[in-house]
């Protein structure tokens, strides 16, 4: 199975700039040892099973919690495919083959 989690974590309170927590909630991501994607938008993560994928989501909360923040927002999208894997990468080479480089 593959699991695709997009996400993006960050508090709502304090500063106008969010990079220390949302660096915190990556660092995070990265220490799991799931292959990830980190866009200027959200990150995307792969995981084998949709409760490491949760975990993860718990995981990076509990962090901005530790940090004092008193509100969070975040966005949270699945894609759920049996039977397959490494799409992290696949999804995007599969367009490649079809038009060439899209990452500039």
């Amino acid at each position: 199975m593959s699991v695709l989690l997009e996400m993006a974590m960050f508090p709502t309170d304090g500063t106008e700039s969010k990079s220390e927590y949302v660096a915190q909630v990556i660092k995070t991501i990265r220490d799991s040892g799931f292959p990830y994607q980190l866009t200027p938008m959200a990150t995307i993560i792969e995981t084998k099973h949709i409760s490491d994928a949760l975990n993860i989501i718990q995981e990076c909360y509990d962090v901005l919690e530790h940090l004092g923040c008193n509100r969070v927002y975040s966005t949270i999208t699945f894609d759920i495919r049996k039977n397959s894997d490494g799409r992290l990468k696949g999804k995007v080479a599969s367009i490649e083959s079809k038009i060439g480089e899209v990452n500039k």
